[in-house]
C-alpha cells in the first residue's frame, strides 16, 4: 500500500475539516460489490401474527442498536454475546466501518419483532453473522435466519455462505438443518467450527426454511415503515 497521501494529510498544518474528509474517505467503507435490495416479504407466524421482513434503513440503526443493546445482559441462551457482537456490527455500518453489510427488520403489528445480518466477503462468499429475536415464542428468529440467507443467495446471488454458532439453540434449530462442515475455514467471528450453506444445499433446505408472500399488502407495508421498540416482557425479573 502506498502511504504517501496518507502521510501528506496527517502532515497538514491546522488540517479541520478538509483533512477529516480525505482521511475519512480511506477509513469508510461500503459495498464493492453489487448491492441490491432486499424485496420486502410477509411471514405468517404459528401465533397467527403477520411479520413483514425487510431491509433496515441506514436512519433505523441507532434505533436497532437501543432495542438490542438491554440484551446484552441476559446470558439466557446467550444473548449477551449474540446481542453484543450485533450492536457492534450495526454501529460499524451505521459508521461507516462495515463492507457489505446488510440488516434485515421483522415487524409485528409495528414492533421490531426480530434483527438479522449478513455480509458479503467479495461476489461469491457471504459471511452469516447474527440473528435475534426480540419478540419470543413465535419462531421470529427461525424465520429471520432464513430470510437473511434468502437475501445472500438469492438476491445477492451468493455461491456460499460462511456460518458459525454461539449458543447450543442456535447451533441445534438452525445450523444443523442449513449446513455442512467446512473443515480448515476460519470463521470471522469466533474460534469454534466453520459451517457452509451452499446453493445445493439451500435450494434443499428452501422448502421447509424459508417462508413468506410477496408483496407485501399496501396496507401492511405502510404499517411496517416505522417500527416501536417494544417491552421486552419475558426478560427474568432481577
Amino acid at each position: 500500500m502506498d502511504v504517501k497521501p496518507i502521510t501528506r494529510m496527517l502532515s497538514v498544518a491546522g488540517g479541520g475539516s478538509r483533512m477529516s474528509a480525505e482521511i475519512e474517505s480511506i477509513l469508510g467503507v461500503d459495498w464493492d460489490v453489487p448491492k441490491k435490495e432486499y424485496p420486502p416479504k410477509v411471514v405468517l407466524l404459528p401465533t397467527g401474527g403477520r411479520m413483514v421482513v425487510r431491509e433496515a434503513r441506514m436512519e433505523e440503526l441507532p434505533k436497532l442498536i437501543k432495542a438490542v443493546a438491554p440484551l446484552i445482559s441476559v446470558e439466557r441462551d446467550f444473548y449477551d454475546i449474540v446481542a453484543a457482537r450485533l450492536c457492534g456490527e450495526l454501529l460499524a455500518l451505521y459508521r461507516h466501518r462495515a463492507r457489505n453489510e446488510f440488516c434485515l427488520v421483522g415487524i409485528v403489528n409495528g414492533k421490531l419483532a426480530g434483527v438479522s445480518n449478513n455480509r458479503a466477503f467479495d461476489a461469491k462468499t457471504h459471511i452469516s453473522l447474527h440473528t435475534i429475536a426480540l419478540k419470543r415464542g413465535a419462531r421470529v428468529g427461525t424465520h429471520m435466519f432464513a430470510a437473511k440467507q434468502e437475501n445472500s443467495m438469492e438476491t445477492l446471488e451468493a455461491e456460499e455462505i460462511l456460518v458459525t454458532a454461539e449458543s447450543p439453540i442456535g447451533f441445534r434449530r438452525l445450523i444443523s438443518q442449513w449446513c455442512e462442515p467446512r473443515p480448515g475455514i476460519q470463521h470471522e467471528l469466533n474460534g469454534a467450527k466453520t459451517w457452509v450453506i451452499t446453493r445445493e444445499k439451500y435450494q434443499k433446505v428452501k422448502p421447509q426454511q424459508v417462508f413468506g408472500s410477496r408483496p407485501v399488502p399496501d396496507e401492511l407495508m405502510k404499517s411496517s415503515e416505522t417500527f416501536e421498540i417494544a417491552p421486552l416482557d419475558w426478560l427474568p425479573k432481577e
